[in-house]
């Protein structure tokens, strides 16, 4: 370990770690152009220069190159040293007086007019980091330095753009003037990586967290994007990671569990906007659905929390919102109601109104569906204290007018058309089961309705579990639902669980099915029919036997039966006609002639 002291400070760093570096640890900033973690140093911009000591003999030296030495005293801001800085930021301004950066460093070392003209109008210092980035970390070479002298300059080789970028944008990330247009360089724009947390406003990087309340809340990598799966180059966050945590060999594992009971919330998601075509959906920016509103009300969201139109961040002064969009239309998309689109939209209006006092808020709805507790009371006061305009009218299309939108409607309570110019447009998509939910359904065998929600054993008796056992259902994996049901639903699923785990033994429903010997022509279609794998063919008996306690009683073997071999217990062929019979009095008939 090296001793030494910085600013008068004393700290002890291993050998090899540069005065920067070491400053950094203290909480000293030394200002530097040309620095970066991921990029060896190779000292440019002289504007990290210090001032070290040892015994009597002085030298000033670039800090973010020099290492450190036993027993040396750093000085960053000697007279010396802020004579010689002041000289170099007047140089770089000369050089790149368009900076913001420059002119900011320049304002912090008090320097009001510089000493020397103007040469160039440009933003670019000429540090090299992107050159040295693209080239030796990135391994790409799709821009270089070229001339000599004043005339000096980042270009792409020959001043002509080939297809050798692949727009990573790592120029442009560790470029310290934000002077890199990766399209300039590519010959075509950027395409950055849509963040799923804000649902596509923003962008996010290829390491990031999932969302701020994630679990563990640790970044992850984004193995489909990174650079480094694809070209086994860069590795910078490797670099820059002091508690090297990232290992790029890390492997999926597969871990097995036993388990007694499973509760099923698979969430839900939107139905896809791109398929309103009338409405704009996908190509008017400033038509967006309700998640992506409660991402921009969100104080964490990507405008902080700021109403701002996804075009070009005004603030909108009306914004329409629009029900049942996707659902209740039996004829064009999903027939069932979302349940939950009234009263969001009533929460979402009321929140703009408290961003934007002067702004309007209009709610075209079909009709309003309160059904919970205190809803009626929250829909009223969205009308008389938050002015919202409810028009009773589904939208029939959304056109653009300048940069503006236009709802065309009708209001069925008038009959009269009308034409809202408004700002922006927030429509309440219908709610749909998760796209990996199909795969589970099949994994689990749980069996769904025609719209893919899971089904319940009883929709009022037995409504959280499934049709088969040990499988418990909770939130939007079983149909569109709000929080204070969704919560409802989980508590009661998992109350369901406990109970069946506090019994001493599980005891099974006797509607299984059954296989006559007599009538089986052991042709073994049922096996392979059952759906949950509770037939197998005996061997040695040659026969088909049942594991009854994995039958659900579902009565697919039955139908596919070609001999009508297999039967429900209790509910036979035999049993149902007798039963018929009795209902309709043949029976009664059938017995007296029988006694006559």
């Amino acid at each position: 370990m090296i001793k030494l002291k910085i600013d008068g400070q004393q700290v002890e760093v291993e050998d090899g770690t540069t005065i920067l570096q070491a400053a950094n640890l203290l909480g000293i900033e030394i200002p530097t152009l040309c620095y970066h973690p991921a990029v060896e140093p190779y000292q440019v911009c002289r504007v990290c220069l210090v001032e070290v000591r040892k015994g009597s003999h002085s030298k000033l030296v670039p800090s973010c190159g020099y290492k450190v030495e036993d027993g040396i005293e750093v000085l960053t801001r000697s007279e010396r040293v802020l004579k010689r800085r002041k000289t170099i930021v007047e140089l770089i301004l000369a050089q790149a007086p368009n900076s913001e950066r420059i002119k900011a460093l320049a304002a912090e070392l008090g320097i009001d007019k510089p000493r020397f003209p103007k040469r160039r109008q440009t933003e670019c210092i000429l540090c090299g980091l992107c050159v040295e980035m693209c080239n030796t970390v990135m391994g790409i070479g799709a821009i270089s330095f070229a001339k000599r002298g004043i005339n000096r300059e980042v270009t792409t080789p020959y001043g002509t753009q080939s297809d050798i970028c692949t727009r990573c944008g790592a120029c442009a990330f560790v470029c310290p003037t934000e002077c890199i247009d990766v399209g300039e360089i590519a010959g075509e724009p950027a395409r950055p990586i849509p963040s799923e947390f804000d649902e596509g406003l923003t962008s996010r990087s290829c390491i990031y967290l999932p969302f701020p309340q994630a679990v563990p809340n640790k970044p992850i990598i984004d193995a489909t994007n990174c650079i480094y799966f694809k070209t086994g180059r860069c590795r910078v966050c490797e670099s820059v990671c002091q508690p090297r945590a990232i290992d790029f060999g890390q492997q999926d594992q597969v871990s097995e569990e036993n388990v007694g009971a499973i509760i099923i919330a698979t969430g839900y998601e939107l139905y896809p906007i791109s398929k309103i075509s009338e409405y704009g959906g996908g190509r008017y920016p400033d038509v967006i659905d309700g998640l992506q509103f409660e991402r921009l009300l969100s104080a964490s969201g990507p405008t902080q929390g700021k109403i701002a139109r996804p075009s070009d961040g005004k603030v909108p002064k009306r914004v329409a919102f629009v029900s049942c969009v996707g659902s209740r239309d039996p004829e064009h998309h999903l027939p069932y109601c979302s349940k939950i689109c009234c009263m969001y939209m009533a929460k979402h209006a009321l929140l703009y109104k408290e961003h934007v006092p002067d702004g309007e808020a209009v709610i075209f709805n079909i009709d309003v569906r309160t059904s919970s507790k205190d809803y009626e009371e929250f829909y009223t006061r969205a009308k008389q204290e938050g002015n919202v305009l409810y028009i009773r009218g589904k939208p029939s299309r959304i056109m653009q007018d300048g940069d503006g939108l236009v709802v065309w409607a009708v209001n069925t309570l008038t009959g009269k058309q009308i034409r809202v110019k408004c700002d922006m447009v927030v429509v309440s998509m219908a709610i749909v089961p998760t796209r990996e939910t199909i795969e589970l359904t099949r994994c689990l065998r749980i069996p769904t309705n025609q719209y893919g929600f899971m089904a319940e054993v009883h929709p009022k008796l037995r409504p959280v579990e499934s049709l088969v056992r040990g499988f418990y259902l909770a939130g939007c994996a079983h149909g569109p639902k709000d929080i204070p049901e969704s919560v409802a639903q989980a508590s009661a699923a998992a109350a369901k669980t406990l109970e069946m785990f506090s019994k001493g033994e599980l005891t099974s429903e006797p509607l299984v099915a059954t296989v006559d010997d007599d009538l089986c022509i052991k042709c073994k279609v049922c096996i392979d029919t059952c759906p949950y794998e509770a037939r197998f063919f005996d061997e040695e008996d040659e026969v088909v036997k049942i594991n009854e306690i994995l039958c659900q009683g579902c009565g697919a073997c039955i139908v596919a039966c070609p001999t009508g071999a297999t039967q429900q217990k209790n509910l036979a062929d035999q049993q149902l006609i007798k039963m018929v019979e009795v209902i309709f009095g043949k029976g009664k008939e059938s017995d007296r002639r029988d006694q006559s």
